[in-house]
């Protein structure tokens, strides 16, 4: 036996919403003048009362089927703003720094903990080039890691100095992917402990 389409139980909760009363905002129903009208001409006939009856009820439903769908997107938004909001804090907030970059290294996105690792305010990175937080030793380090992973799409690491500013630099274990089919790398990063950072 088939199972019953998304329409027919919408159809079938609207039904059931309207048999026992139980439909959530009747108050803000409204039926067109047209609709009105053709509901008015009909009902005055007798021998057309019956498809008066008949076409009203089909509003109703209508009306309800409307209602719930409209619930039921209201529900689905609010849903996906809470689970956006969720992703975002863990990104945001994460023990480890996050990095969001083109396979030239330009950052499109990136955490407040890969912030304080390579030495700048958050707002401070997006849309620069990852490799000016490095010093110039580093960069090739870092660069090459891009280039590997732009190019075999493999996970793939290297320790590379960065930072600049008050903190000065240190030692960082920079680890990259590219997700399936896509056009950004993923870099997580945190501080090191091992000095060789000859890659």
């Amino acid at each position: 036996m088939n199972e019953p389409s998304v329409y027919t139980q919408l159809r079938d909760k609207a039904e059931e919403q309207l048999l026992t009363g139980s439909t959530s905002s009747p108050s803000q129903w409204s039926v067109g003048v047209d609709a009105l009208r053709l509901l008015h001409r009909l009902s005055s006939d007798p021998d057309n009362a019956d498809d008066a009856l008949k076409l009203l009820h089909e509003l109703q439903v209508h009306q309800v089927e409307l209602d719930l769908q409209i619930e039921e997107i209201t529900n689905n938004e609010r849903a996906v703003a809470e689970e956006l909001s969720l992703y975002r804090k863990l990104f945001d907030f994460a023990p480890l720094g996050y990095l969001l970059v083109d396979v030239e290294g330009n950052i499109i996105q990136g955490n407040l903990a890969a912030a304080e690792l390579l030495g700048v305010e958050p707002d401070d990175l997006e849309g620069h080039p990852i490799a000016t937080f490095l010093p110039v030793r580093s960069r090739p380090l870092l660069l090459g890691l891009l280039e590997r992973i732009a190019q075999s799409g493999d996970r793939d690491g290297c320790l590379a100095e960065a930072g600049r500013g008050a903190q000065g630099s240190r030692h960082v274990q920079f680890l990259a992917s590219l997700p399936p089919g896509g056009e950004h790398i993923l870099l997580a990063c945190c501080e090191s402990g091992n000095a060789d950072i000859s890659g």
